[in-house]
């Protein structure tokens, strides 16, 4: 998410945290129904409901909340989501990439295409975009779980790939089969993680500013703010600075 997750954090220290709280706890409960469906509803025996478990701890969902989703999975009036993949492209030529949690297919994918539309960008066919990204495992952890170099250590000893540092966090990347290990191994030297999840990382980035700039984060915040849409992956790079001025 190079760059539109610190531009979140700007947003965020702006007074805009409250207003995403409860759509955020939606599709956090979302991915947790989905992963105990998809296997047993006890998160020690079930990797995906695991991750989800502890991404909702994260964010300070109330257990209460975590409980609820996890017993909806085996009521029998639980919906039925379906998960998709949507690839397009954004102002400047950035790939995009939006993952979705859906009750209604045909609803999902024509807001997807209308918010690209609307917002100077345009929907690929599946794989116009995905391969300009890799798969991989992303944990991330806040600055103060301890400094880039021992971070780094920590990572090293864990068996990750690569870690990338700024003044917000620590994003540790490891292959997509190898997460759950790392993870743990990570959680036993620096704690819990902020989040944990399978990622598409950009192979290069494209360099974006100006009123394409601008454009490109209202579409990310626009895929983001659908309650279909549970991630949004861009290949964009904007300076911090740029950043600000956008967030001011």
């Amino acid at each position: 998410m190079a760059g539109h997750s610190q531009f979140k954090n700007i947003m965020h220290k702006k007074g805009r945290q409250d207003a995403i709280r409860s759509k955020l706890f939606s599709k956090l409960s979302r991915e947790i129904t989905v992963a105990a469906k998809s296997g047993l509803p006890d998160p020690a025996m079930n990797p995906r409901l695991r991750l989800a478990v502890a991404n909702a701890k994260a964010e300070s969902m109330p257990k209460d909340n975590i409980e609820r989703a996890i017993k909806k999975a085996s009521g029998g009036d639980a919906e039925t989501y379906d998960e998709i993949r949507y690839e397009g492209f954004g102002p400047g030529g950035v790939g995009i990439i939006v993952e979705v949690l859906t009750d209604n297919r045909n609803r999902a994918a024509a807001n997807v295409r209308a918010i690209f539309s609307k917002n100077g960008g345009n929907m690929g066919e599946t794989g116009a975009v995905s391969f300009m990204f890799d798969r991989v495992g992303q944990i991330v952890y806040p600055a103060s779980a301890g400094s880039e170099d021992e971070v780094m250590e920590a990572a090293i000893e864990a068996g990750a790939e690569d870690v990338e540092s700024d003044e917000e966090s620590h994003t540790i990347y490891t292959a997509f089969e190898q997460l759950s290990e790392v993870a743990q191994s990570l959680e036993a030297k620096l704690g819990e993680a902020k989040s944990t999840a399978i990622a598409w990382r950009p192979k290069t980035l494209t360099p974006v500013s100006g009123d394409a700039a601008a454009t490109l984060m209202k579409l990310l915040d626009a895929l983001e703010d659908d309650d279909d849409v549970q991630n949004v992956w861009g290949n964009y790079d904007i300076a911090a600075d740029e950043l600000e001025r956008l967030a001011s």
